[in-house]
């Protein structure tokens, strides 16, 4: 593929080389370092010069370091002179504050789409954001994939008893999400209405809905400590359900199943 250059961020350089090989495609040559004062700094180790840049990295682990070190990267690229520079975020860093949910909050995922644009991307790559409002923030194209098809394959082959099962959203707002599963497996779904003392921290659960007796396949979006879809799977135990399958995770799902 001519005219093409992957490079890798420090947050996923597994990913990053899976896809280099699926492409059949060397990893570009960079170096990335901090300074004793934990400045990051990235040194772009060969010409991108007229190329068509593509940058992999993640808002997973040290998001903030990551961040900082995909937007050196797009700027190191665009001053270079690569024709187009296109940053590959499996998972979009600051996504769940995509509103101004209650007053002097900031919106910090329109901040990062800026960020990123007035470093220079050209295209942005995602997966599954938790809110596709945040497209709009953005005045460059924005590709928003869906995990959906891989999660829906791994539930008919890993899960015998699929047919007899009950897609369990554990809050109100992946309502969609559970729905749309729902309806390409022809099976129920259900959902569980949350509500929180504070961030991270959920005070009390209802579930809306019946899983007696199924397989109760709890979707989320994000996973930051679980707590959400642990408390979930504990609601719908006392409902004599046959097992719980956890699908956690934005980009790459985590998958749990507990049979207790």
């Amino acid at each position: 593929m001519p005219n093409i250059k992957i490079f890798s961020g420090s947050s996923h350089q597994d990913l990053s080389q899976k896809i280099a090989d699926r492409l059949g495609l060397e990893l570009g040559k960079v170096v990335t370092k901090k300074f004793s004062n934990q400045e990051t700094c990235v040194e772009i180790g060969e010409s991108v010069r007229g190329e068509d840049v593509y940058i992999v990295q993640s808002g997973c682990g040290e998001i903030n370091d990551n961040l900082m070190e995909l937007l050196i990267m797009i700027n190191a690229c665009k001053i270079a002179s690569a024709s187009r520079v296109t940053a590959v975020i499996p998972c979009f860093p600051y996504a769940r504050q995509d509103k101004k949910d209650k007053s002097r909050a900031p919106i910090s995922a329109k901040l990062v789409a800026n960020m990123l644009s007035v470093a220079g991307a050209d295209h942005i790559i995602t997966m599954d954001l938790h809110a596709s409002q945040i497209q709009g923030f953005f005045d460059i194209p924005v590709d928003n994939l869906y995990a959906e098809p891989a999660v829906l394959k791994w539930i008919r082959e890993n899960i015998s008893e699929w047919r007899n099962c009950t897609i369990v959203s554990p809050d109100a707002g992946g309502a969609k999400r559970v729905t749309s599963i729902a309806d390409r497996l022809n099976v129920d779904f259900a959902l569980i209405h949350k509500e929180r003392k504070k961030a991270n921290e959920v005070d009390r659960m209802v579930l809306v809905g019946d899983v007696k007796d199924r397989v109760a396949i709890l979707v989320d979006d994000m996973a930051d400590t679980c707590g959400t879809i642990c408390h979930a799977a504990d609601k719908a135990r006392p409902n004599d359900f046959q097992g719980v399958i956890r699908l956690a995770g934005q980009t790459f799902p985590t998958l749990f199943y507990s049979d207790r």
